[in-house]
């Protein structure tokens, strides 16, 4: 059976919550599911000295300072309330946690020219949280764009791509220390 296009089309404005749907979904399922490889591709930092106002306010200005734009910070802790009862949870395991989204539009050309799948690393993405367990701590985590087979050319977008999330959560840190 043929389906036509505009049967399925969606409503303006659908693809940026089309997007932030899938993208909290992908989170979510990472965070739920992706403890047993998380050593391997999620760093973290925990951001001693500061709370959780001033390591957002210190993220966003690190990501704004190397010349990129927040194009999304998602309360995504509201999200795992909102949901909790449903899912027959008590409540989130998070105090607070977001999701700052960002995009080097270099980086993304030069790893979409490397291979055009790794459009799939766009936006590049922070998250900062704090726990119920360790509800003065806050952690600022990153995905890591590992450097694999063919992209270990140095230079390549991958690695630039990690070499700046690195220099955006030393920033990030030493900002987050000074605002508080």
């Amino acid at each position: 059976m043929i389906f036509s296009s505009h049967r399925f089309s969606a409503p303006a404005g659908a693809p940026f919550f089309l997007l932030l749907r899938h993208s909290l979904l992908a989170l979510f399922l990472v965070l739920a599911f992706g403890a047993v490889r998380a050593a391997d591709d999620i760093d973290r930092l925990v951001l001693n000295g500061s709370d959780f106002p001033a390591a957002h306010e210190a993220l966003i200005e690190a990501v704004e300072a190397e010349g990129l734009v927040v194009s999304a910070v998602i309360p995504f802790n509201q999200m795992l309330e909102r949901t909790a009862s449903s899912l027959e949870k008590s409540a989130s395991p998070y105090l607070q946690a977001e999701i700052v989204q960002f995009c080097s539009s270099v980086l993304a050309w030069q790893m979409v020219e490397e291979d055009p799948a790794q459009l799939a690393l766009c936006p590049m993405s922070m998250v900062l949280y704090v726990t119920r367990q360790a509800s003065s701590q806050v952690t600022l985590a990153w995905r890591l764009p590992a450097v694999n087979g063919s992209e270990k050319a140095a230079g390549s977008g991958r690695e630039r791509a990690g070499a700046l999330l690195q220099r955006l959560a030393r920033r990030t840190a030493e900002l987050s220390r000074q605002r508080w």
